[in-house]
């Protein structure tokens, strides 16, 4: 059940923003805010699938 949420979540966050705007965002802002942005969206994605498909391995 727990899966189900988070891929819900997925879901609605990559259909309500278009790459465009995050790109348009991103140039806007500027070029270092630009590169933060980004990497902290990969680390963010990153955990996320660590922690979806490592589960508890004590």
């Amino acid at each position: 059940m727990k899966r189900i949420g988070l891929i819900a979540v997925m879901a609605t966050v990559v259909s309500l923003l278009s790459s465009c705007e995050v790109i348009e965002g991103i140039f806007k802002a500027g070029v270092w805010s630009g590169i933060i942005i980004v990497v902290v969206v990969v680390a963010l994605i990153i955990w996320l699938i660590s922690k979806f498909f490592g589960g508890n391995r004590r």
